[in-house]
């Protein structure tokens, strides 16, 4: 189970982040930018798929959020106990992959939060959807840096023979 080493894995990486910082709260980036720039009939399409996706996002959080908090802080610890202190390279891996995208769905639900509360229209929910993308951008270069750190370590610590 060398993680690290396989191709796989990279790809994996790649495509994960590369789809969460398109596809901003379901939305399109590039029709965000349509919406931005000709108004009109795409800004109503952003706007109905950002209530849509926002109420979405809120309805299951506001239903089981005392269990899902509990079940992704439990497999995040378990992740994170077999990763780092039983030393399991696949556990680490899937730690590496999903506690950044854990701060990205923390940060939906703040947007979609705000998004419900009013900043649902026209240049107000654009913005708000680009901070929201900028962010995820943000932890995706970090998370992509220490991962492919962690793994050169990793590839270079770790003897062929074992």
């Amino acid at each position: 189970m060398r993680s690290f080493s396989n191709l796989w894995f990279w790809i994996a990486l790649a495509v994960m982040w590369s789809s969460t910082s398109h596809w901003v709260l379901g939305i399109p980036h590039d029709m965000i930018q349509r919406a931005r720039r000709e108004g009109g009939q795409a800004m109503e399409d952003v706007e109905d798929l950002a209530r849509i996706n926002a109420g979405r996002l809120l309805n299951i959080v506001d239903r089981g959020a005392l269990v899902l908090t509990a079940l992704g802080c439990f497999w995040l610890t378990v992740l994170a106990g077999l990763g780092f202190w039983y030393d399991v390279e696949f556990a680490q891996a899937l730690f590496l992959l999903s506690f950044p995208m854990s701060l990205v769905v923390w940060l939906s639900i703040r947007a979609s939060r705000r998004i419900a509360a009013g900043e649902n229209r026209g240049a107000a929910l654009c913005r708000r959807l680009t901070i929201h993308r900028r962010w995820t951008q943000g932890i995706g270069m970090v998370a992509i840096f220490v991962t492919a750190m962690y793994g050169s370590w990793q590839n270079l610590s770790v003897s062929i023979l074992h």
